[in-house]
């Protein structure tokens, strides 16, 4: 007896399991009730090495009816910007239809440095590749998302304008820009047997984004690489995400190329019509992002003083501590939520929020939004009107002509601070960077330090040269020297065309006995 009312009330439970998620799989496929319960279910935002200097943000939105999924990664290359800041226009859409993973930036550290590289070009690591830094461990991850998807894009700015035909220096074979890129014009599977028509669709998509260009000249064309054929000019591509996606998972895979001639505004629109006319191609429907070019500004950080209570310190404010006091910034604030990144210069690394760093000089902590300064708070040491909390006070900053009083350097690595209209004197082959400079009034983020016979950034030269670790006896140009014999050179410091500070370098060549042979 016992037995048999066990086996009917087992048999009632499961009875009533299978109802319960029979009912719930009508309400959810007919998407009538609990509608709010099954949106919320559609938008999965996954962070990677969160608090590092590479943290990877990937963003998967599902769509009410299933269909494809398109991929799209930005920011492979940080000096890339069209690309990134397109794609992030996709991170909050939804879709009726189908599916997105969004990477906006995959190499978050080489968009802050605006570089194209760190270590590795991580577009050249979808190959075997055993070395153990942050661009092989991120690749990984970007692999296991092709492996998801059913096509991917590859959001790139290239030089010039490709053409199948030499037109000119800047528009010919060997260009990039303005082209939809594709290992091969046509793909098949050898396991399965299914041919994959890329050209076929990349000139499908090609003449749908052609129709909203007005400038004939700036017409995206179809760039097949052949890059597994002998004579292939790019047998490097071979080691790109595309590569990997076709030949290894399977899938149609594009470079979306839009020329770094371009303005920033037309690079992203561009790259917005390729994305649309590709998910138009696989059926994905859905509601299209707005676009958001503003120029960055920062509200406020949040940050707290030896694990204190947090305050709030507007941008351009003073922040006044003691030596040795630990800063954590925990919050940035801006009128953008994604890409921003805080750096408090001469410690920590280039992103440090959520991180404790020991401030022992004057310094100031700038906030990015991608490469973009968007504003800073300064740190010195010393008492101020408006107290916050014990040793710590905040107070706002004159509106003046903004002037350099000293320059934040490193020689060889060590930290050296200059005045300015210092000598700085360096024997040939001695490394130089300059850090930041510290100044009046005014955000030095607004400033442009240039080193006259330096050129950090071959392909964009903005004058800008912080940052860069400067080979004295092999970087500099010796035709821009001031004695014209590659011994003396300038550091100019300008704000709105005006000088605000410079500084002088002073070589000299080694000394004889400093070489050795060797058999010494």
């Amino acid at each position: 007896m016992f037995h048999r009312n066990r086996q009917s009330i087992i048999y009632s439970v499961c009875k009533t399991i299978i109802v319960v998620f029979s009912i719930m799989l009508v309400f959810i496929l007919s998407d009538v009730v609990w509608p709010d319960v099954i949106w919320a279910q559609k938008k999965v935002h996954t962070v990677f090495f969160e608090g590092t200097d590479h943290e990877l943000d990937i963003y998967k939105i599902y769509g009410k009816m299933p269909g494809k999924t398109l991929l799209l990664i930005g920011g492979i290359q940080g000096d890339e910007p069209g690309g990134f800041l397109s794609a992030d226009h996709y991170a909050d859409i939804s879709l009726a239809k189908g599916n997105l993973i969004v990477v906006p930036r995959a190499n978050f550290k080489s968009i802050v440095l605006c570089r194209r590289k760190v270590n590795d070009d991580m577009n050249r690591k979808f190959a075997e590749d055993r070395k153990d830094n942050y661009e092989t461990k991120i690749v990984e991850i970007l692999k296991k998302l092709i492996n998801e998807s059913d096509c991917l894009l590859n959001l790139h700015d290239g030089s010039g304008f490709y053409s199948d035909k030499w037109e000119g220096p800047d528009r010919n074979p060997e260009r990039y820009g303005q082209s939809i890129i594709s290992d091969c014009e046509v793909y098949v599977n050898p396991e399965t047997e299914e041919v994959i028509e890329l050209g076929a669709m990349a000139n499908w998509v090609a003449d749908r984004i052609n129709k909203s260009i007005k400038n004939p000249l700036y017409y995206i064309r179809f760039n097949n690489h052949r890059t597994a054929e002998k004579n292939s000019l790019h047998k490097e591509q071979r080691k790109s995400a595309t590569y990997y996606a076709l030949y290894r998972c399977g899938i149609p895979a594009f470079g979306i190329e839009t020329s770094k001639s371009l303005p920033l505004e037309l690079k992203v629109r561009h790259h917005n019509l390729a994305i649309n006319a590709f998910m138009e191609r696989f059926d994905i429907i859905p509601e299209t992002p707005g676009l958001n070019l503003d120029k960055p500004v920062l509200d406020y950080l949040v940050l707290s003083i030896n694990d204190s209570l947090p305050i709030v310190v507007k941008n351009q404010e003073t922040l006044h501590i003691n030596s040795g006091d630990i800063i954590m910034i925990s919050h940035i604030e801006a009128n953008y939520e994604r890409g921003l990144s805080a750096d408090v210069i001469g410690y920590g690394s280039i992103r440090d929020v959520r991180k404790k760093i020991r401030v022992t000089g004057p310094t100031r902590i700038v906030a990015r939004k991608d490469y973009f300064p968007c504003g800073s708070v300064y740190v010195v040491h010393g008492e101020s009107r408006r107290i916050m909390a014990k040793g710590v006070s905040v107070s706002k900053k004159p509106t003046l002509t903004p002037y350099v009083h000293s320059f934040k350097a490193k020689i060889n690595g060590k930290k050296i601070i200059y005045k300015n209209n210092d000598h700085v004197k360096l024997i040939k082959g001695d490394t130089f960077e300059l850090v930041d400079v510290i100044g009046g009034p005014g955000d030095p983020s607004d400033m442009i330090v240039n080193f006259k016979g330096f050129v950090g950034n071959t392909v964009n030269n903005t004058g800008e040269d912080r940052g860069y670790v400067i080979n004295t006896a092999k970087d500099l140009w010796k035709n821009y020297s001031l004695d014209k014999k590659g011994l003396k050179y300038k550091i100019i410091v300008t704000y709105n065309e005006e000088k605000a500070g410079e500084l002088f370098i002073d070589l000299e060549e080694p000394a004889l006995d400093s070489f050795h042979s060797d058999t010494d």
